[in-house]
């Protein structure tokens, strides 16, 4: 008989209790990134903005323009087969953060820019995704998203960069849901299973080994 042991099992029930529940959070958050996604698409076809002086979800992949008073200083990044895209940080007035503006890609990351600021249109999008990527895949989103304009018209010599596309955007959340629902399959078929071992050696094990052969 498979005897129970009180506190392991209850330390077990709750785990899986707690995979069970991030599932259907994954879930839940499926349909959310789903509505996020058309909201994005949406955008693609609104007339243009200003850009936003403080991010938010509600505003990336929309047409915008702004004003880059001085070019502060330049970041370049990976842009994949097309080679390395130039971040110009600029200044937009006397207070307020930093306007970040992509203004083109080139082959090679030394190069820098010829342009020191102006008019600018382009498509929103985010900085780099801040924070671990576990972080992300438990919470769902991570620190608050930094904007950033994608220039439709690069600076002189460089060729412009992709225009963000709310297709690249994954929607991965039914993936993570059914990994937790097969994490907390496995963890209680491994506890019952533990449990089964532990009852056959406590089944075979002589109960009388220590008493006096009968006369």
């Amino acid at each position: 008989m498979t005897r129970w042991p009180v506190i392991p099992t209850a330390i077990v029930a709750m785990a899986v209790a707690a995979m069970i529940g991030l599932g259907i959070w994954q879930l839940d958050r499926r349909g959310e990134k789903a509505a996020l996604i058309a909201q994005y698409r949406a955008n693609l076809t609104k007339p243009v903005m200003a850009f936003p002086r403080f991010g938010g979800d509600a505003h990336l992949f929309r047409r915008a323009s702004a004003l880059c008073l001085e070019v502060i200083d330049w970041r370049t990044e990976g842009a994949g087969s097309l080679g390395w895209r130039h971040i110009a940080d600029c200044r937009t007035g006397a207070e307020g953060p930093l306007l970040s503006i992509d203004m083109g890609v080139s082959k090679t990351p030394d190069r820098r820019p010829d342009w020191r600021g102006g008019e600018v249109t382009g498509t929103i999008t985010t900085t780099r995704a801040e924070g671990s990527g576990l972080w992300r895949a438990l919470t769902g989103g991570g620190q608050p998203v930094t904007l950033m304009l994608v220039a439709e018209t690069p600076a002189p010599g460089f060729a412009p960069s992709r225009r963000p596309d709310p297709s690249a955007v994954p929607n991965n959340h039914l993936a993570y849901a059914v990994q937790w629902f097969l994490f907390a399959a496995i963890a209680g078929a491994i506890y019952v299973l533990a449990l089964r071992r532990r009852g056959q050696r406590f089944d075979d094990k002589p109960r009388d080994a220590g008493a006096p052969p009968a006369p």
